[in-house]
C-alpha cells in the first residue's frame, strides 16, 4: 500500500521556499526532508552586465557574508572571489575593458606630450 505523505510545517502548498525531498527514515518510512532555497551568484559591480559572476558560488548573502573562519557551507574565502584583479565584484570583461581604457589614456597622455616637444624642437631649429 502506497504511504500518503504530508506536509509538516504550516504551508501545505508547494512553494519555492517549500520544497522538500522525499527521504527514508527509521521503520522504513518515507517522509519529507526540507531542503533549503539556494541563493545566487552575486552580480558584477560595474553595474552594465545583466549576468552573475563566473567563478563565485551560489549562496545566500547571509552566508556568503560570514567570516571565513566559520566552515559552514564551504563559506570560504577561495569560493567568494576569483583570483584576479577585483575578481569578486567585477566580471572579467568589465575588468578588461578598464584595464583597456587605462592604458590608451595613459598613451594618449604620453603621445600629447611626444608631440609637444616635436613641436618646440620644430620652432628651436
Amino acid at each position: 500500500m502506497v504511504q500518503c505523505l504530508t506536509y509538516h510545517r504550516r504551508l501545505p502548498y508547494n512553494t519555492a521556499s517549500n520544497k522538500a525531498r522525499l527521504s527514508q527514515i527509521p521503520k522504513n518510512r518515507i517522509a519529507y526532508l526540507y531542503t533549503k532555497t539556494v541563493g545566487k551568484a552575486p552580480k558584477s559591480a560595474c553595474g552594465m552586465c545583466p549576468a552573475r559572476l563566473c567563478g563565485v558560488r551560489a549562496m545566500k548573502t547571509n552566508i556568503l557574508m560570514r567570516s571565513s573562519k566559520m566552515k559552514t557551507r564551504g563559506c570560504r574565502d577561495s569560493s567568494k572571489h576569483v583570483s584576479r584583479a577585483c575578481g569578486g565584484s567585477m566580471c572579467a570583461t568589465c575588468v578588461r575593458d578598464r584595464v583597456k581604457c587605462a592604458f590608451l589614456t595613459e598613451e594618449q597622455k604620453n603621445a600629447v606630450k611626444v608631440l609637444k616637444a616635436q613641436a618646440q624642437s620644430q620652432k628651436a631649429k
